[in-house]
């Protein structure tokens, strides 16, 4: 994800809806998706008018962002002319992370996309390949999208995340006539919640059927991983995280990696302790609690053993690093250096699932090559 939103969550965002009680339809008919998992965004339905919900678009937003989504050529009701309006299917897109392109390319609408902030960090080879026929514009870095560039390619709407709800840019791109939509998938807290963000990106192009089956297949499938780890014997303890300026981050365990190691079926030694984003712990406190864990999972950007040590020697002193136990997502790069984990996992959480039960119960997953998960050497 532009590394992942949670190493790197470059740009803040303001969109604001004030749709007032009085100002909302009365839908004759209201029914919800499918949303099973995500806890973020809703869709709803009502005399062929979308309504999307954004309930989360950036960390403790206090109220929610509406949408009404209207088909191309349908008259809009005055009563609804005062709200946020995105006409479908859309055929020019810009979206602003790299998480934000495996959702485009699963719906098949990748030829949508015409813009992006920062192409160097986009791994997927067919986007790729349409960068290099010159089909997708570079706008420059999220932080500071080249408006006149983005104005001038016009696209229908632009997808972006945020950390706040103050940002000047997209409030002079909403003016300019551009609608801007936030996207809260990162905020998810289990696995499944963040890939569901796939119907979200469906409304836009009228797919959600296709959503819809896409997604089933990624559920079934992260489901039976599930019910493999409960097979095990065994569960082994995990640390994780690495030290920044002598903090050492690691996942609170109501995080969605601490889900992703629960129903890998392992004792992650900080599951008990709440947030759903990052602890920001001392050395001396990891080191007491993690020092003989088995498993070393995720330690942060390092590739190598010898990485690890010359950054710290201390991490020698942890029985995962002497028994070169110690795992990372990390390694497998794309064409142009980025990692792609990032990118692609937030998508794929049976895939990472599935990685994590590989080395932390082999005997269940004989057969099963991992995809990102690799030892360091």
């Amino acid at each position: 994800m532009k590394i992942i939103k949670s190493l790197l969550i470059l740009s803040t965002i303001v969109l604001f809806i004030a749709c007032k009680q009085e100002q909302k339809p009365s839908p004759k008919s209201n029914t919800n998706t499918s949303v099973k998992y995500a806890q973020g965004f809703d869709i709803q339905y009502f005399d062929g008018i979308k309504k999307l919900i954004i309930k989360t678009p950036y960390p403790n937003a206090e109220e929610a962002l509406e949408y009404l989504i209207i088909p191309k050529g349908n008259s809009v009701p005055d009563s609804l002319k005062t709200l946020k309006i995105i006409r479908t299917p859309v055929e020019k897109v810009v979206v602003t992370s790299t998480t934000h392109i495996p959702m485009l390319e699963l719906l098949g609408e990748e030829d949508a996309l015409i813009g992006f902030p920062n192409l160097k960090y986009i791994s997927s080879t067919k986007t790729r390949n349409r960068i290099e026929q010159n089909l997708i514009t570079e706008l420059g870095n999220e932080e500071s999208i080249n408006t006149e560039i983005l104005l001038d390619i016009a696209p229908e709407l632009l997808i972006g995340f945020s950390m706040s709800n103050n940002n000047k840019m997209f409030n002079t791109i909403e003016k300019a006539g551009i609608p801007v939509v936030l996207n809260g998938d990162w905020l998810e807290e289990t696995p499944l919640g963040r890939a569901e963000w796939i119907k979200f990106f469906a409304v836009f192009f009228d797919k959600e059927k296709e959503a819809d089956s896409i997604f089933n297949s990624i559920e079934k499938s992260y489901n039976e991983a599930v019910t493999i780890a409960t097979n095990a014997t065994t569960k082994p303890t995990i640390l994780s995280g690495v030290l920044y300026k002598d903090v050492w981050n690691l996942p609170a365990g109501e995080s969605f990696v601490a889900k992703f190691l629960k129903d890998a079926n392992t004792n992650y030694l900080w599951a008990d302790t709440k947030g759903k984003g990052s602890l920001s712990l001392s050395f001396e406190s990891v080191y007491d609690k993690g020092q003989h864990a088995e498993l070393w999972i995720a330690p942060g950007h390092y590739s190598s053993l010898e990485q690890l040590e010359q950054a710290n020697e201390h991490y020698v002193k942890f029985d995962a690093f002497k028994n070169n136990k110690i795992f990372s997502f990390t390694q497998k790069k794309g064409a142009t250096g980025g990692a792609l984990y990032y990118e692609f996992a937030p998508v794929q959480p049976h895939i990472v699932l599935k990685d994590i039960i590989k080395i932390t119960h082999p005997d269940l997953l004989p057969n099963y090559e991992s995809v990102y998960l690799q030892k360091l050497n």
